[in-house]
């Protein structure tokens, strides 16, 4: 399967807790509307909190959040990611003001996935209405086989050389074939 999610706004290296969950939010919209959509609007059953006996449920809760990651283990699925960081800055600055790439990249791979400890939450945070199921990309990043970055110049005017546009193209793969992945991978 393969898709494309888009993101406008600041990514910081070395992001808080706060600015991991916004990232989710923003990327939670565009997969519930993933899920609405063929092959993953015919696979509902994934996203039973109790799944019958034999069936494969994917929601994973935390600190009151069901969080619904489309590829996981159980889903013997991985995913590969290219993606094009437009920032305002000069081509070819790995480190720049806003960070070093990597630990943008880090800060974009933890909010992609679902957090892995209570505090990856920022305290007092519950789902808001539309979040239940809180759709996230990766049940876990070390399911990200491959990642190409190509970056560019933003050439728009931001606030910040935090601000950069992103789109992340990913293709689900399935490591082994089953009935739970067909069609996704």
């Amino acid at each position: 399967m393969e898709f494309t999610l888009y993101y406008r706004g600041y990514l910081k290296a070395n992001s808080r807790p706060k600015e991991k969950q916004e990232l989710r939010r923003y990327f939670h919209a565009q997969l519930k509307r993933l899920w609405h959509q063929i092959p993953l609007k015919e696979r509902h059953e994934l996203l039973e909190k109790e799944p019958a006996k034999g069936a494969i449920g994917i929601i994973q809760t935390i600190n009151g959040f069901n969080f619904a990651p489309l590829v996981t283990e159980r889903l013997n699925l991985i995913a590969e990611l290219k993606i094009t960081l437009l920032r305002p800055e000069p081509p070819g600055s790995i480190i720049t003001q806003a960070g070093d790439i990597d630990n943008r990249l880090k800060t974009l791979f933890d909010a992609l996935k679902v957090p892995t400890e209570p505090t990856a939450i920022p305290e007092g945070d519950h789902p808001k209405e539309g979040e239940d199921p809180f759709y996230c990309l990766l049940e876990d990043d070390n399911l990200i086989t491959n990642v190409q970055v190509e970056t560019d110049r933003l050439l728009e005017e931001t606030k910040s050389s935090s601000e950069v546009v992103l789109l992340i193209h990913i293709t689900t793969k399935a490591t082994r074939a089953s009935w739970a992945n067909m069609g996704l991978g």
